[in-house]
């Protein structure tokens, strides 16, 4: 239909070029001294043949108004001048102080303006908590580490201002100039869940779904998680740029117990290689319990998801802190693994060197750490983007730590559960005792689900129903196929109906343009290149949505 439109508007602009001149083409010598004229009829065509000849030699090309260095290039003579650095340099300055004028002027919007008027919506002024409302829905929050400098700035210009709750342009533009990047990014929608406001009311639709399941156990086996309400229940994530969620009871900490498997062995591994900490540690899974007394024909535990790869882990990383209670209390009721670790270092599964006892108090110290679901799903983002920290950009893994965690969370995350699991949901996880699933969609997000009530195999009952209900709705299970798809959402693209319309707005513009170029026959290259500027962002939707 475009290549239709397009023919006519060509056949019915190519006849009247013909008929008219071109006006605004100035006459001017070729590249190989050939004189070119833009005329449509010969000159002195109304003259006899001898005056013509004797007037011909009065014909030259007009003298260049433009300075040396402007010439255009000639690449196949040696008269050919190339423009000198100074001369190059002092255009490239003049441009840019006449673009910085204009922009002063108004006549070339900053982004700041621009940002402006997409939340004033054609007023002169808009409230603070409209912009900061506006912030939240893109799923970015307030008290972000990247818009630090924007947030501190929006308090000291409230406080100075004398309604304290209106922001003009001006205003606007001094408050969020220091984070305008990340600003634009989030309000053009350019992040990772572009619609992020529909995308969370799916995720709390989820959350209420497995609210209402039952069944389950909490843990008994170490006092301290015994205490945990078997109604606690909360989910929280975080996108790889820093979009955050949370539904349920996230500010109640807890332990991480097994969930802190992948990032010890992640963190071993950006600390000594794979091929140090494998040898020490397998990559199957063993098919047995988690605290099986149990080694593969190599002698070494199967993997380090389980608890004797753990604790050999354990020995090739650094201390870190604990939470105190909850340490004492495991380590009182520790037998299996004090077996294992007797087992291990009979069996010289450690490295040379090592302090068995003190490897198993730190193993224990780690299992530990508490979080909450919020500062946990942070924990998983960081897995989901490669090794960079979603929320403040510092790079804490290295990409190879973080390719190996999540194959071993994928085949040996979930206990006994691990084939199901990869089966029916198909992305790493990795389950605790404490009721916590730590779930990582790599390039997308990371998800945090804590409910103490556990099935017989040790994962959480409301965990496993909505990492299941969430790969059901959305096509995040990694087999899912991302071009071919009915029945499931990804959230990752932009409305159908925005793209559309955005399409058959470039071609308008496109034909309006046709319509107008009087340059269809001698401005062929500047054709050519409005043509591709017009089509780019249509390149680049088509690149960003397929």
């Amino acid at each position: 239909m475009l290549q239709f439109r397009l023919s006519t508007a060509l056949k019915k602009l190519l006849p009247t070029s013909r008929e008219r001149p071109l006006t605004g083409i100035v006459r001017h010598k070729g590249c190989f001294s050939s004189s070119s004229s833009r005329s449509s009829c010969p000159p002195h065509a109304h003259l006899t043949p001898a005056l013509r000849s004797l007037r011909a030699g009065e014909h030259r090309a007009l003298p260049r108004t433009w300075p040396p260095w402007r010439r255009p290039l000639c690449t196949k003579t040696e008269g050919a001048i190339e423009p000198s650095e100074p001369a190059k340099k002092d255009e490239t300055v003049q441009e840019t102080t006449a673009e910085d004028k204009r922009r002063k002027a108004g006549i070339l919007p900053s982004l700041e303006d621009l940002l402006f008027y997409t939340i004033a919506e054609g007023q002169e002024r808009i409230p603070a908590h409209k912009f900061i409302t506006a912030l939240k829905a893109t799923g970015l929050r307030t008290g972000d580490p990247r818009l630090k400098e924007c947030m501190d700035m929006l308090k000291v210009t409230l406080k100075s201002t004398s309604d304290g709750v209106m922001l003009d342009r001006h205003l606007f533009k001094k408050c969020v100039q220091s984070n305008i990047v990340l600003l634009t990014q989030a309000f053009r929608k350019k992040f990772v869940i572009p619609d992020f406001m529909s995308f969370a009311a799916h995720i709390d639709k989820l959350y209420d779904k497995a609210k209402n399941m039952s069944g389950g156990q909490v843990a008994d086996y170490i006092p301290q998680l015994a205490k945990f309400s078997p109604d606690l229940w909360a989910v929280s994530l975080c996108t790889v740029d820093g979009q955050r969620h949370t539904v349920g009871d996230t500010k109640v900490p807890f332990c991480l117990q097994s969930c802190v498997k992948p990032l010890k062995y992640a963190i071993a591994v950006h600390d000594h290689g794979t091929e140090y900490v494998h040898r020490f540690i397998g990559k199957e899974p063993s098919g047995l319990r988690f605290n099986k007394l149990f080694l593969d024909e190599d002698d070494k535990p199967h993997n380090p998801m389980v608890n004797a790869g753990a604790i050999v882990c354990t020995s090739l990383i650094k201390v870190s802190v604990h939470q105190v209670s909850v340490f004492q209390s495991e380590r009182e009721s520790g037998d299996r693994n004090f077996a294992i670790g007797y087992y291990l270092k009979e069996k010289k599964c450690f490295p040379e060197g090592t302090d068995m006892t003190s490897i198993l108090d730190f193993y224990f110290q780690l299992c530990s750490i508490e979080v909450t679901c919020e500062s946990a799903s942070v924990m998983a983002a960081t897995l989901a983007n490669g090794g960079f920290c979603p929320i403040t950009g510092e790079r804490v893994l290295s990409p190879e730590s973080v390719r190996n965690t999540l194959s071993l969370m994928h085949s040996c995350g979930m206990y006994d559960f691990s084939g199901q699991f990869a089966f029916h949901v198909g992305l790493p996880a990795k389950s605790g005792v404490a009721g916590g699933i730590l779930l990582v969609v790599p390039n997308v997000m990371g998800i945090m689900c804590w409910s103490p009530p556990l099935d017989k195999l040790g994962n959480s009952v409301r965990g496993i129903q909505f990492c299941q209900d969430l790969v059901s709705l959305f096509n995040f299970h990694n087999y899912d196929n991302l071009r071919h798809f009915a029945k499931k959402l990804d959230p990752r693209r932009e409305g159908g109906d925005q793209r559309v319309s955005a399409l058959f707005h470039l071609i308008d513009r496109s034909l309006l343009f046709l319509s107008i170029c009087p340059y269809l026959r001698t401005g062929a290259a500047m054709l050519d290149n409005n043509w591709r500027n017009l089509l780019r962002p249509l390149e680049d939707s088509v690149n960003t949505t397929c």
